[in-house]
């Protein structure tokens, strides 16, 4: 059995989830199939509960209105007429009374997960609904019924397999099963969510559970490239990563690929193969352990970086100096990406201001503190690249006019991170692609 998990993008047209159904139901294995909410509906979701928030009920009123629209637009579009379309109106009108009703009660966080998972909840039961029209037999399982996080909101990894499986064997003849990604449920029994980028992770929590021959990722892209095609005009995708390599793309800014997509499947070996709904016949980009080859294969951007430097002589040779500063940072549960030291400063990075104030407080009994916003990491990832004959010489060679603020190198084996402010992005970009790829 293999999963497919499919995008926003990738479901965001009635003809794109038509194609969906195609890719699907072609080859002989059986499926789980993970869909995202449409493309569109998460952040207009959101928007839902930051007016209601607000107590800008009027706000809130006008988004769920506007969505509301484009759901029938789409529904239309989609199952045309007859039962099918029939039932596709029945499923927009219960979610869209809920939104309703919602303008009417008092808003909380509990309730704005509730709204957060209309759009996986909707986008399954009009694809389920578009595959009963065109007689594909399958099994839609909600996702609620077996997706869990546990009281620090990690996937409760047992008890998801446990519950996967337990709903799988009570439909052995059946081949196809559609369901959510993104929601779950907490430790209390509520509607949760993964956070953004949850599909991903769900699609690999569930071919964990599973032991599933492969995990395919299907996006609107050709697989993982070399560099940003967004930014950089001449890119390739790579053939093949290794988990390891993968994981530090994702973290540093590979927009394919979420993070927290990695972990599971590396936990049970199951490949992952990152596809393109538009291209189906791409080679993609497939994730193993094995990395294939060796080198320099991308290059991944994280912004909204934040550089804060401690500088004091006395913490020269001074025993526990840096264990207590990185102390303020977990106690705000606040993430280091990289870290520099002499013998008089210690410079590190964070990607999350929203604790920010408190921890500059608590640093500055440490020495003069002093902050750079506004910077970008632009790391270089490849399997044991830090042992490629003259790549530093290529990569900084390339890079002679840009102001590099910090340097993680020798931290891992296949990753070379630069600090460097975000106005420099682009140029820095464009650079690494000619410079270490020879893509110019």
């Amino acid at each position: 059995m293999k999963v497919m998990k499919f995008g926003g993008t990738s479901v965001g047209k009635p003809e794109r989830m038509q194609e969906v159904a195609k890719l699907i139901t072609t080859g002989e294995d059986s499926k789980i199939v993970v869909l995202s909410a449409l493309s569109g509906t998460t952040n207009s979701l959101v928007s839902i509960g930051e007016a209601l928030e607000k107590g800008d009920k009027q706000r809130a009123k006008q988004i769920i209105d506007d969505l509301e629209i484009h759901y029938h637009t789409f529904v239309k579009d989609l199952l045309k007429n007859g039962a099918a379309l029939k039932k596709g109106e029945s499923v927009i009108t219960e979610h869209f009374d809920f939104l309703n009703i919602i303008l009417k009660i008092s808003f909380n966080e509990a309730l704005n997960k509730d709204i957060l998972a209309q759009g996986e909840l909707m986008s399954t039961k009009l694809f389920s609904a578009y595959l009963e029209a065109r007689g594909i037999d399958h099994i839609l399982i909600p996702a609620l019924d077996f997706m869990q996080i546990d009281a620090n909101d990690e996937p409760y990894f047992d008890a998801i397999r446990v519950k996967l499986k337990r709903i799988l064997n009570q439909h052995t003849d059946k081949h196809l099963f559609i369901t959510q990604g993104y929601i779950c449920r907490n430790s209390k029994g509520e509607v949760d969510n993964l956070k953004r980028g949850g599909s991903d992770y769900t699609a690999s929590l569930v071919a964990a559970a599973i032991n599933a021959s492969v995990c395919e990722i299907w996006t609107d892209i050709d697989g993982m490239h070399n560099n940003d095609p967004r930014i950089v005009s001449k890119t390739k995708a790579v053939e093949q990563l290794s988990f390891e390599e993968a994981a530090e793309l994702a973290y540093f800014g590979a927009k394919i690929l979420h993070p927290t997509c990695i972990w599971p499947a590396q936990q049970e070996k199951v490949p992952v193969k990152l596809l393109n709904t538009t291209q189906p016949d791409a080679a993609g980009t497939t994730i193993t352990q094995e990395a294939g080859s060796v080198g320099a294969k991308a290059v991944a951007a994280k912004d909204g970086i934040i550089a804060i430097k401690i500088k004091s002589s006395r913490m020269l040779l001074a025993y526990g100096f840096l264990r207590k500063i990185f102390e303020v940072f977990e106690k705000y549960k606040t993430a280091i990406d990289m870290v520099t030291t002499s013998e008089v400063a210690v410079s590190v990075t964070i990607d999350n201001d929203t604790h920010l104030t408190r921890i500059l407080k608590e640093l500055e009994p440490f020495g003069a503190i002093t902050t750079d916003t506004e910077q970008t990491i632009v790391s270089i990832v490849g399997y044991q690249i830090i042992q490629t004959p003259e790549l530093l010489k290529r990569i900084f060679d390339s890079l002679a006019e840009i102001p590099v603020r910090m340097v993680s190198y020798g931290g891992s084996s296949h990753n070379i991170s630069l600090l460097i402010p975000s106005a420099y992005k682009i140029q820095t970009l464009q650079l690494l692609n000619k410079g270490v790829f020879g893509l110019g």
